[in-house]
This record gives structure tokens, sequence and C-alpha cells, in this order.
């Protein structure tokens, strides 16, 4: 990411997080996240239209939808979702009240964070995540591949509020 350039720690953590909860606000499923150069590109379901008509109507339908976060829109995420905790904090913080993604997002992240790849890619399928990432090292760079379980992201996240660094 070219906004963690030279920094210490690339923090997948944050930056999924954050777009994690844009996507909740958005109402998108089914997610597919690509690191690009200068940010990321995320495709996903949204449900559009359904305000009138019958009922089969009201309820919309399903569009797949394509959004790119350039770096600069993920540092604004960031600092939004910093400003928001800050609120939130001085209320008690309520890990609870996170959504879904900003959630899975997070503790994917920290999970990548730890792992120090080059590149990332992740897709989702019905609550569950393949992670691909490019891990560059001595002998040159390769792909590792992982898969999480809806399980496996639900143990993650109840572990997460343990794991909670401060700030």
């Amino acid at each position: 990411m070219r906004i963690y350039e030279g920094s210490p720690r690339q923090d997948f953590e944050e930056v999924l997080r954050s777009i994690g909860a844009f996507l909740d606000q958005r109402g998108m499923r089914d997610v597919l996240l690509l690191e690009a150069p200068d940010g990321f590109i995320v495709q996903g379901l949204v449900v559009e239209g359904g305000q009138q008509g019958t009922w089969s109507e009201a309820v919309g339908h399903q569009v797949k939808e394509t959004l790119t976060f350039l770096d600069d829109d993920i540092a604004r995420f960031m600092d939004e979702a910093v400003a928001r905790r800050g609120a939130e904090a001085a209320a008690a913080p309520d890990w609870s009240k996170a959504g879904y993604y900003e959630k899975s997002f997070r503790v994917l992240g920290r999970w990548i964070d730890s792992q120090r790849p080059h590149d990332i890619f992740f897709f989702e399928q019905g609550g569950s995540y393949v992670v691909r990432l490019q891990v560059v090292g001595q002998a040159g760079a390769h792909h590792n591949l992982a898969e999480f379980t809806k399980e496996d992201l639900e143990t993650m996240i109840a572990e997460a509020p343990q794991l909670r660094h401060p700030a």
C-alpha cells in the first residue's frame, strides 16, 4: 500500500476495517477485494431499487457493483473511522456495534499483517473467505493461499477484543 510505504508495518488491519465499515453502510455482500498499485478494487452485490410498486418490486434486485478506492480515499476513511471511534470511546466503545464487514475485514487484516505480504486478494462466498497473498522473500516471490470458514471468522471476531491494542 502506497500510503504506508516506508512505515514499519503495513496496517491492513486498519485499512480493511475502514473499507469494511464503508461496505456495511453500502449494504454490499459477496465481496471480492483486489489490491491495486494505487488502492483497492472492491466488487460485490448490492440491492438496488425497490421503493414503490408491488411487493416483489419493493424488495429490489441485486446488482454487481465495482468500486475503486484510491489511497486518498482510504486515508479519508481511516481518518473518519478514528474520529468516529474517538467520539464513541468517550461514551464507552462497543465492538458489537461494528458491522459484519468492519469486523471480518479487521480480523482478516490483522492476520494478513502477520504474514507481511507484498500484495493481497481475497473473495467471500457464503461467509467464508479465500485469501491469496503475494509474499516476497529471499527465494523470490510466491503466492500463499488460505481459507477462512465462517466459523473461523466468528472465532477470530470473538477473540479480537482481547487482542486489541490501545487507541
